[in-house]
């Protein structure tokens, strides 16, 4: 399971010229399966994308198809972590940690 955590590096008003694109892009791979939710940060610094993936190297792949990374709008951070507990319904998510 991976954090994906995006830092905006251009104005508001930018940002909001490739929402739209960008939503396209959140939803491909919401259909995809890879993406689990997304949201704004608050304050509005940029953003969150919780995503599954079977490597780092997959989702930079997919992030380089982010009109927010094409035309420099924001900056990614990837935090791998085990989901090792859930809270009831998400039980699927569920990962062991390794021995």
């Amino acid at each position: 399971m991976y954090l994906i955590l995006l830092h905006y590096r251009s104005d508001l008003k930018t940002v909001e010229s490739f929402v739209p694109e960008h939503t396209r892009f959140l939803q491909k791979n919401y259909d995809r399966g890879t993406f689990l939710m997304s949201g704004r940060r608050i304050p509005r610094t940029g953003g969150v994308i919780v995503a599954r993936a079977e490597s780092e190297e997959i989702l930079w792949a997919i992030i380089r198809e982010d009109p927010f990374y094409i035309n420099g709008v924001s900056e990614y951070e990837i935090i791998p972590f085990i989901a090792s507990m859930t809270a009831p319904g998400l039980e699927s998510y569920k990962e062991t940690i390794p021995a």
